[in-house]
């Protein structure tokens, strides 16, 4: 978004306590599920394909096992991925985006674009 865009949408903004409330609350509420140092790169892993737990566990550079598990069970919980257990030998399990998951791919992306945007300005103080 532009810095024009961003003045713009300054300039409409609610003037309420009311309106800055039901503001307020519904990103909180983004920010509950989305929270964390990981359950982002999660996501962004599993946009570019169903994997198994090694696989995004290689993808995500930091992460243990441990940690990745707990974000996988929450984010499923939140209906934002899915687990998959396959009957085989050895027994295999993947991991999935929802299509309510796959509804996050706009957020990340204009996250990512502003991070860039954000990064640009700040190395060239």
């Amino acid at each position: 978004m532009e810095t024009a865009e961003i003045e713009i949408t300054a300039k409409k903004a609610p003037h309420t306590y009311g309106e800055c409330t039901k503001s307020i609350l519904p990103v909180r509420d983004a920010l509950e599920v989305l929270s964390g140092k990981w359950k982002l790169p999660i996501i962004i892993s599993l946009i570019f394909g169903n994997k198994r737990f090694s696989q995004i566990a290689k993808e995500i550079p930091g992460i243990t096992d441990k940690m990745l598990s707990k974000e996988l069970r929450d984010l499923e919980a939140n209906c934002l991925v899915k687990r998959t257990v396959y009957d085989s030998i050895p027994v295999v399990v993947e991991y999935t985006l929802t299509d309510y998951g796959h509804t996050l791919k706009p957020v990340i992306e204009v996250l990512r674009n502003w991070g860039e945007a954000h990064r640009n300005r700040i190395m060239s103080l």
